[in-house]
């Protein structure tokens, strides 16, 4: 178990400075956690932090009953955990498997046998055993990710934090690198944290949203979608006129007759036509954000 309680997190100083955490409270259970919020949302800070990279400017962290502001804690808590950052640097001219090799050794692996041994596990985890003799740069994103998820999990971690993993991914890596995620989560804590809101849905009971350095929801996504209930609708219309402000459209399909709006708002005053609709996560994430008063960029 996590407990955050009033972290902050500043950068600069005077005038220029920027709160990436603001007071930010939040309680992380065991099994498979997601962190959803916007690009600066503060999503990054948090994992650095978690991961001992970065210390909060105030704050206090507890990860299974170590202090993450006491050395001791954070040394602690590195030997149970596996990491990977949004951007991994990857040695090009190495295989999979020196790389992972080299990172064991990093991790304190010393026994050169028992290494090994580990080192052809993980990566036969990932699915990449086939692969391990080739060079990191033939590798597509989706095999380099993978790579980074071996690596993350060389040193056997209680706790594995994945930034961003599905980023620029295609559909068919997305889909098999969160399948590997939700398999590891079976015997470890898994903390994904991605602007992604169908890589939560797809893996996720148990989340928050962050938003601005703070915590705005904290539940299932299912209670997610429950919030937006009543408050997503769709509207046909034969001209080319754009729904108004107070609704933010989610996604539009054009049609032999006019086009199809998914709309979010408080309600469809202005469009008798408007058929309330059942929501979803994304829908549930944008209502979220707009009753907040923290617009998406919708259409």
């Amino acid at each position: 178990m996590i407990t955050i309680t009033s972290l902050t997190k500043t950068y600069g100083a005077g005038s220029k400075v920027v709160h990436a955490l603001n007071g930010l409270d939040l309680q992380i259970n065991a099994g498979m956690f997601g962190l959803l919020g916007p690009n600066g949302a503060g999503k990054t800070t948090l994992m650095r932090i978690l991961a001992g990279i970065v210390n909060p400017t105030s704050g206090q962290v507890n990860v299974d009953g170590l202090d993450l502001s006491s050395e001791k804690g954070k040394r602690a808590v590195k030997f149970t955990l596996g990491y990977l950052p949004q951007e991994l640097g990857l040695y090009p001219d190495l295989t999979a498997r020196q790389f992972v090799d080299y990172m064991a050794i990093l991790k304190g692996l010393d026994d050169p046998r028992q290494r090994a041994q580990r080192v052809e596990q993980v990566l036969g985890m990932v699915g990449l055993a086939e692969e391990a003799h080739r060079k990191v740069k033939g590798f597509s994103g989706g095999m380099k990710r993978r790579v980074g998820i071996a690596q993350a999990l060389v040193n056997d971690p209680r706790l594995l934090i994945v930034d961003e993993p599905t980023a620029g991914l295609d559909p068919e890596e997305r889909i098999r690198f969160r399948n590997l995620l939700v398999n590891l989560a079976a015997d470890r804590s898994v903390i994904l944290s991605t602007h992604i809101v169908e890589d939560i849905g797809q893996t996720c009971r148990d989340m928050a949203v962050l938003s601005k350095g703070t915590v705005l929801f904290r539940g299932s996504p299912a209670e997610l979608i429950e919030a937006a209930r009543g408050h997503v609708w769709s509207v046909t219309s034969s001209g080319t006129e754009k729904p108004n402000h107070h609704m933010t459209v989610v996604s539009m399909m054009h049609l032999s007759d006019g086009i199809q709006y998914r709309l979010v708002g408080p309600d469809a005053a202005g469009y008798p036509q408007a058929q309330a609709v059942q929501p979803g996560l994304e829908d549930g994430y944008v209502w979220l954000m707009k009753r907040s008063g923290q617009e998406v960029n919708g259409l």
